[in-house]
């Protein structure tokens, strides 16, 4: 099998190979050398006429295009999507597995009810000033130091570049909040020291006021200023987390039902494989999630951008629906006054792997979450309380993107790339699945899952999906992921930072 047809409507077809001039395909033949993963016009396609893929729209012809001609960024133009949003007209709710019948996982059930999947302790900073202050404090906790505490996954620093500089109100200072929050609160913390300098903006003491957080031992603040000095506040800091490992030391896991599960659904280094192979397959995954009673995450707003109307459709409310559209306006306006455009996404990498505009990119991107409705849309890190496929505002960014997901509550994170990706991230675990068997070969090292096999040996989607999510079981339960065991996650923390910086 030399190419991929999606649909029976699409005018392109995907090359499984490399192929040469004059290889036949369908009723036409190549005209130019194509690159494995690439698109080639299946009839002709004449000037402004638009480019079909998964029976959808992916860009419109920017010159009269043969059949058998490569299809790519030298002949297809991008134009903003004009959809006509429809609500709620393609429901088709999962069948929910009883609760006496749901998988388990062995978690962490915090005081307050929520599920961890690991148990870490955590150091956040308000500001960059407070950030060599965490990394001293947690540089101490090497696993020598740990040993005795064999419970504790590691004390984690998550520093950033901002925190001052910035508004003290509006999206940007509400976003860095959120985070700020969603971290000190995230049942994969065992314990938490947040540590700023004192002056800042982004003042530690509003955040405590303006979600109730309260002192205690396992939640201690302090700021570089009041204790005077570096020096002090490193050798008080490391006396904190001392006194906390003890604590997180006692907890231990027990059996908790699948529905506990969060997970972020991610992907970076796309290529043409992952709208085919990797992407449905973890949307298969997210579907079986969501019959379990558990939640997935879809995030990266820009890029579900011309796929959002499948989404709309998926909304299990008008409502609902509506936020969807209203995020998609905003991005719209975010990059024009920035003066950029949607179609900045796809990376090179992207297109070097086969997608032209960020239409195709979208489509594929949207396949990881499944099926099953749309239960709830929410702003960058805001808690994320409906259970099922959600979807949460995020840049495409993967290290931003992901840093609001799991401020959002996600306790797993999987991630899909087919280009390559060397991602990881604390305190929730990466899961890494391949779109193409090439690659996962080549980087088996980092790869949990090779989805390639859809397309080299046969497998189905469904029978990938079912691989993918039982790795969630799996993972959950403590098992390690190849981006933890190679140490990844201490410099992914990247809050996403909107706004002047002045």
């Amino acid at each position: 099998m030399d190419t991929v047809r999606l649909d029976p409507v699409d005018n392109v077809v995907t090359a499984t190979r490399a192929l040469e001039v004059g290889v036949e395909i369908e009723e036409t033949a190549t005209r130019a050398l194509i690159p494995s993963g690439h698109k080639i016009a299946t009839c002709a396609i004449a000037r402004g006429q638009p480019i079909r893929k998964y029976a959808q729209i992916i860009g419109y012809a920017a010159q009269d295009i043969a059949a058998g001609d490569h299809v790519h960024t030298q002949n297809v133009e991008f134009r903003n999507t004009q959809a006509d949003y429809e609500f709620s007209t393609d429901l088709r709710p999962v069948a929910p597995v009883p609760e006496a019948a749901r998988d388990t996982f062995m978690g962490y059930r915090r005081e307050n009810g929520q599920v961890g999947t690991r148990n870490y302790i955590a150091i956040v900073t308000s500001v960059n000033c407070s950030a060599t202050a965490a990394r001293m404090i947690a540089s101490h906790f090497t696993p020598e130091v740990l040993a005795d505490y064999p419970n504790v996954d590691g004390v984690a620093a998550f520093v950033h570049g901002t925190g001052c500089g910035m508004a003290d109100s509006g999206d940007g200072f509400e976003a860095l909040q959120r985070v700020m929050w969603g971290y000190a609160r995230h049942p994969n913390h065992a314990g938490v020291l947040m540590v700023g300098l004192g002056c800042e903006m982004n003042q530690i003491d509003w955040l405590l006021e303006a979600y109730g957080l309260s002192q205690g031992p396992t939640f201690q603040v302090m700021n570089i200023q009041s204790v005077a000095g570096l020096r002090k506040t490193v050798a008080l800091g490391i006396k904190k987390i001392e006194a906390m490992l003890p604590i997180a030391n006692a907890a231990t896991r027990t059996p908790c039902p699948a529905s506990e599960l969060k997970v972020a659904l991610q992907c970076g280094g796309s290529d043409a494989w992952s709208g085919i192979t990797a992407n449905p397959a973890l949307g298969y995954a997210c579907d079986l999630l969501a019959a379990q009673g558990g939640t997935g995450v879809l995030a990266e707003t820009p890029e579900i951008y011309g796929a959002e109307h499948l989404l709309t459709r998926r909304a299990t409310d008008q409502v609902t629906g509506e936020k969807l559209v209203g995020l998609i306006r905003w991005w719209e306006d975010y990059t024009a006054r920035n003066k950029g455009s949607m179609d900045n996404n796809p990376s090179p990498g992207n297109k070097t792997g086969g997608l032209t505009t960020i239409l195709e990119k979208s489509l594929g991107a949207a396949a990881k979450g499944g099926t099953s409705p749309l239960m709830g849309v929410y702003k960058y890190a805001e808690p994320v309380t409906a259970r099922g496929f959600t979807f949460m505002d995020s840049p495409g960014y993967d290290p931003a993107s992901v840093t609001g997901q799991i401020a959002g509550g996600c306790n797993l994170v999987c991630f899909t790339t087919g280009r390559g990706s060397a991602f990881g991230s604390k305190p929730s675990p990466t899961i890494k699945v391949a779109t193409n068997s090439a690659m996962a070969k080549r980087m088996h090292e980092d790869m949990d899952v090779d989805a390639g096999t859809i397309l080299t040996e046969g497998v189905s989607v469904e029978e990938k999906g079912r691989e993918i999510y039982d790795m969630f079981l799996r993972v959950a339960s403590g098992a390690a992921t190849k981006s933890e065991a190679q140490g990844l996650g201490d410099y992914e923390f990247v809050p996403w930072q909107i706004g002047a910086v002045m």
